[in-house]
């Protein structure tokens, strides 16, 4: 491991002594500081451009790190109790997808629950890889997925022992997580990778009393968004590797698909921001925490609205509950998620990161002000009161099992027709439909379109969730297999 401690910033500092050098630049980027361009220059910060640099020798570079950015990711992997952590730069997805192209071949089994982002089986879709879906326990009275249980991953563990790896979301989007630990041991016991889906569980590693991180849980790999709740700019992720990876093959995997210019906006905010966690984050996440169980207890006082939290712990498939998730169901006030979500930005100015079919869900952080989460509180009490309306006749789940008929590589590969949405009943779809946020499919390619997802995404149209997925902008047309 390096010699520095976690107050140092190798990458920032090092940028810093060449920001200070005032070199005569004949490199790209072509903007060279903002001088190319003045408009960019007064729009992002005259700092910001001339930061804006490209790999050089005393940079280092991403792709084959042996300097600075080496020295900040060591920190990175010292800070997060992992053997090896990557710095990613095309998001969190390209981290998922470096985690299953490094475990899984062409052909090869990855055990993982159909509740995954799309980044997942966009990865499958590349790789060849085949999905054996886990489904996730349901809770009817929230009609929202849950983790997976032990037993259900072990059957399918022990109905697949040609499977490589097993993937998990540590959180669901809603804050869920699944017996991590527990399904480490089952997968290990039957030399299988366990790979972390941490998009949503940064703060796992350093707050207190917070459900077990992957690296804690013995995950072969995890990839962590540090961008959502570890305070680095959009974007940047880190990818993380335990004892037995093949880090320099991770590496490898990882140039595949992600940029030869790596931004040194995005990895110079992944420096910061692990030294800020490692320094603050304990104290960072209480006050998160904090926030959030005060807003949960402030909205349940409301009536109609449900904050949920720890008691949905039930030991498997809810095995532990993300207190910092301000998560929200909606429909006993009559209303659907996504028309809470578009009343809240447009009539009271409070954008919240999504609205689905019955849930809300509020990013909170130590960055958020008591005057913030008051007007939340405030707001949901107005919307209430002047649009409270019957329940009947709303869905009242998210999650529909999906019939999986063949691999997703081969559906979106395969020759397709187009028809309208309406009229692709019992047809194998070719595409992918989502709500976006969270990305997580409706319709993956490969799987039989039945009446109940139809409308399902009728009723979510009709609802207001912003669609995505399809070749048609529109979403009235799908592409499906033909034959």
């Amino acid at each position: 491991m390096n010699h520095f401690s976690q107050e140092r910033m190798p990458l920032q500092e090092a940028l810093e002594n060449h920001r200070l050098e005032r070199m005569a630049h004949f490199d790209v980027p072509g903007h060279k500081g903002g001088r190319g361009n003045k408009e960019l220059k007064y729009f992002l910060g005259e700092q910001t451009l001339k930061l804006d640099v490209n790999s050089m020798k005393p940079l280092d570079n991403l792709c084959h790190p042996v300097s600075v950015i080496k020295d900040a990711q060591e920190l990175a992997a010292e800070a997060f109790h992992a053997k090896e952590a990557f710095f990613i730069v095309n998001g969190t997805t390209a981290a998922v997808q470096a985690m299953i192209m490094a475990t899984c071949k062409s052909g090869e089994k990855v055990i993982m629950p159909r509740n995954v982002h799309r980044s997942a089986i966009n990865a499958l879709v590349v790789c060849g890889a085949i999905p054996v879906y886990v489904n996730p326990g349901t809770n009817k009275r929230l009609g929202i997925a849950l983790g997976m249980s032990v037993a259900d991953v072990e059957q399918a563990i022990i109905e697949n022992p040609d499977a490589k790896a097993v993937m998990v979301n540590n959180p669901t989007y809603y804050g869920i997580c699944s017996d991590l630990k527990r399904i480490v041991e089952v997968a290990h016991a039957h030399n299988m990778k366990v790979l972390v889906d941490e998009a949503h569980g940064t703060h796992f590693y350093f707050g207190e009393n917070m459900p077990v991180s992957g690296m804690a849980a013995g995950a072969d790999m995890a990839a962590v968004s540090m961008h959502k709740t570890g305070g680095s700019l959009t974007q940047s992720s880190l990818l993380l590797c335990n004892e037995n990876v093949n880090a320099d093959y991770v590496r490898q995997v990882i140039n595949l698909t992600q940029t030869t210019s790596g931004s040194y906006l995005l990895m110079s905010s992944l420096d910061i921001a692990r030294k800020n966690l490692s320094l603050n984050g304990k104290e960072m996440f209480k006050k998160t925490v904090d926030f959030a169980e005060y807003a949960r207890q402030e909205i349940n006082k409301l009536g109609g609205y449900y904050a949920y939290a720890e008691e949905l712990v039930d030991g498997d498939a809810v095995y532990a509950f993300d207190k910092t998730k301000l998560s929200i169901h909606t429909r006993d006030v009559g209303l659907a998620g996504i028309e809470v979500y578009d009343l809240l930005r447009d009539d009271y100015g409070i954008q919240i990161e999504f609205g689905d079919i019955g849930n809300i869900l509020a990013i909170i952080s130590a960055g958020d002000r008591n005057l913030e989460i008051e007007r939340l509180i405030s707001a949901l009490s107005e919307i209430k009161r002047l649009h409270q309306k019957d329940k009947a006749g709303m869905f009242d789940h998210e999650y529909i099992n999906p019939k999986v008929i063949m691999p997703p590589q081969q559906a979106f590969y395969s020759n397709k027709k187009t028809l309208p949405i309406m009229e692709s009943e019992n047809e194998i779809c070719g595409e992918f439909v989502m709500c976006y946020p969270p990305g997580i499919p409706i319709l993956a390619p490969g799987e039989r379109i039945t009446s109940e997802i139809l409308n399902y995404i009728v009723y979510a149209k009709e609802k207001g969730c912003f669609m995505t997925g399809t070749q048609d902008m529109k979403i009235e047309n799908i592409q499906v297999v033909e034959g």
